[in-house]
């Protein structure tokens, strides 16, 4: 296998749990109400725990691979209640590492909203 996908749709549960549990509580991720007023229009996932299920797709394809180096970008939102595909696709094998490139796309409408790689030692 060479590539991996996961498809989820975040709640506000979740990014609540998410704020609980890593000390985020920025208002963009956990206030519907003041997301409303932004460009966003609704609460967004938090960076990190986008990175954190991107990081169970990799496992799938590199199990008890040690992360050594990862890079991401953010070119759109993900918002509350939109299904997201989680992808993860295998690019380079040497030795002792293997290279991914990451994406999320949001499925209503194909935007890209998280791309990057990751490089792991197996």
């Amino acid at each position: 296998m060479t590539r991996a996908t996961l498809n989820k749709t975040f709640t506000q549960a979740d990014f609540d749990a998410f704020a609980e549990l890593s000390g985020d509580n920025n208002p963009i991720h956990v206030d519907p109400v003041f997301a409303g007023t932004t460009r966003f229009g609704k609460t967004v996932a938090h960076g990190a725990l986008l990175c954190a299920v991107l990081r169970g797709v990799v496992e799938e394809l590199v199990p008890g691979g040690r992360q050594l180096s990862q890079e991401t970008m953010y070119p759109a939102p993900s918002p509350v209640g939109e299904p997201l595909q989680f992808s993860a696709e295998i690019t380079a094998v040497q030795a002792d590492t293997v290279q991914l490139d990451l994406m999320i796309t949001r499925l209503n409408d194909q935007t890209i909203t998280c791309r990057g790689k990751t490089e792991l030692a197996r």
